[in-house]
């Protein structure tokens, strides 16, 4: 299993991490590498109908933060006119340095993050 946050424009803030298996992951998450999907991308991807009927299962497992251990991609809903400040390969690695700090650009600096795209 996988952890995935949701984060949506909503007033609660919320921003709840769900529990999803490696098959609900990839279809989300179809890049190679990729851990940053837009709902509308995955729903107009898989069709609007297969991607209700997949999240409505993911939704019946929720998480609390402090249990998890790690957290391995994020799902942002409505976030479409934030689209531009995203990296298009859709891996958080990948950000722009300008958007990231000094401690942020020393980590995805690193081996483990060398097969990034952009870094």
């Amino acid at each position: 299993m996988k952890n995935v946050q949701a984060i949506d424009c909503a007033e609660n803030c919320t921003f709840p991490i769900f529990q999803v298996s490696d098959d609900e992951f990839h279809l989300i998450f179809s890049g190679d590498g990729q851990d940053i999907e837009f709902f509308e991308d995955f729903s107009q991807r898989v069709g609007h109908k297969a991607a209700g009927k997949i999240l409505a299962k993911i939704w019946e497992r929720p998480i609390l933060k402090s249990a998890i251990s790690g957290l391995h991609g994020t799902l942002f809903f409505k976030y479409g006119n934030r689209r531009k400040y995203f990296p298009i390969s859709k891996k958080e690695c990948d950000f722009s340095e300008k958007m990231l700090n000094e401690h942020q650009r020393a980590m995805y600096s690193g081996v483990e993050y060398k097969k990034c795209g952009a870094c």
